[in-house]
């Protein structure tokens, strides 16, 4: 009786022992992880590698292996019992999921839009491991001081309905997708759609596909992209205007006297700033100067013109996560956001960016067009 007793007390122990390992593992989030992100358009692999430092805490990149593979700072790594978090601010992307009792693979949900997407991660070996391509080299620059004009230019009527607008730069070329002529001048001469006036109704309903090779080699900044634009216009479109001053409602981005902002200066990155929209009400934005955000702001959100009332000079990143009213993102359509219980965009901006936003008027620039034609077949 008493060898009875006494295997049954080392097997306990070795249960004990076994489990206790277990759970030691998967305390250790250390290692390289893999899994494969479905969204509506592609299948998109996804590789983190994770470090631990010496003081225990924990560090990591993603890498989206086929966009690129551009490493991303991941943040905010934790395992609270079984349940794993980290985000990545450059996506504005958060993660959460179960890791398994084995610790070799985590199960969970990609919030980077409205919806949460599935991400299902397994520990990689190094047989296992994908290959992690390396990023292509950053794009040339086109001289700061050129004034870019075309040497083609491609503009195409969109005869069916097409969702998503956006410029972007593509190798050689500057691809423009589903724009107005409305879109285009309020882009080219910084401008909202109030600052406009005069001209066809069809500026504001025909939409158009543009690619613009300009004759100077290079990727161009903001400015150059701008002026790309205003030729596309004056040549291909035959737009002509003249400026009057008027005073409008407009939409004002002031620092508060005696305040510090909270956002984080850009180290060295792109030529071009990333304002872009993953969803309605949620800004990423990366290397933007105060002016570059006004601008974004009132071309895809605001119902009238947005001014940089600050001194703040510089180039930041920061993220601005708000829940969007119904006069809010109108150009796109009518956003369909659940609520969230984010704070609307005033006080995301007095919470998140330590400015303010409000509603004033002032003198603004108005375009007066005095001709506009259809383009010709290319």
């Amino acid at each position: 009786m008493a060898t009875c007793s006494m295997r049954f007390r080392v097997f306990a122990l070795i249960t004990v022992l076994v489990w206790s390992g277990a759970a030691v593992f998967a305390q250790d989030l250390a290692g390289t992880w893999q899994g494969t992100l479905s969204t509506p358009e592609a299948q998109i692999r996804i590789v983190l590698k994770i470090t631990r430092a010496a003081d225990g805490s924990l560090d990591g990149q993603l890498f989206s292996i086929d966009q690129g593979a551009q490493p991303r700072t991941m943040s905010a790594i934790s395992l609270d019992g079984r349940v794993v978090k980290w985000k990545v601010d450059a996506l504005s992307a958060t993660y959460e999921g179960t890791l398994a009792p084995d610790g070799n693979t985590m199960n969970g949900a990609l919030t980077q839009t409205a919806a949460p997407l599935p991400l299902n991660l397994v520990r990689a070996t190094p047989q296992t491991a994908w290959t992690i391509p390396e990023p292509p080299p950053p794009p040339t620059p086109m001289n700061a001081a050129a004034d870019p004009g075309i040497e083609v230019a491609t503009v195409k009527l969109i005869l069916e309905q097409t969702r998503g607008r956006g410029i972007g730069w593509r190798g050689t070329t500057m691809n423009v997708t589903n724009y107005t002529v409305m879109n285009a001048i309020t882009f080219a001469y910084d401008v909202h759609e109030r600052q406009v006036t005069g001209g066809p109704a069809w500026i504001s309903t025909d939409r158009f596909e543009m690619v613009i090779k300009p004759d100077i080699p290079g990727q161009p900044n903001g400015r150059q992209i701008r002026r790309l634009m205003q030729r596309v216009l004056a040549e291909r479109f035959q737009l002509a205007f003249h400026n009057e001053k008027r005073e409008l409602s407009v939409y004002a981005i002031t620092q508060p006297a005696g305040t510090s902002h909270k956002m984080t200066a850009a180290g060295p990155g792109s030529n071009l700033p990333t304002l872009r929209y993953p969803r309605a009400g949620l800004l990423p934005a990366r290397n933007a100067t105060m002016t570059e955000l006004a601008q974004s702001l009132q071309t895809a959100v605001m119902d009238r013109p947005v001014i940089n009332q600050t001194t703040i000079d510089g180039r930041f990143d920061f993220t601005l996560d708000w829940m969007p009213d119904e006069t809010q993102f109108a150009s796109f359509g009518t956003p369909n956001v659940p609520d969230t219980g984010k704070p609307n965009i005033y006080e995301a901006f007095k919470e998140q960016l330590g400015l303010r936003l409000d509603a004033t008027r002032a003198p603004a620039d108005i375009v007066v067009i005095d001709k506009i034609e259809k383009p010709s077949d290319n």
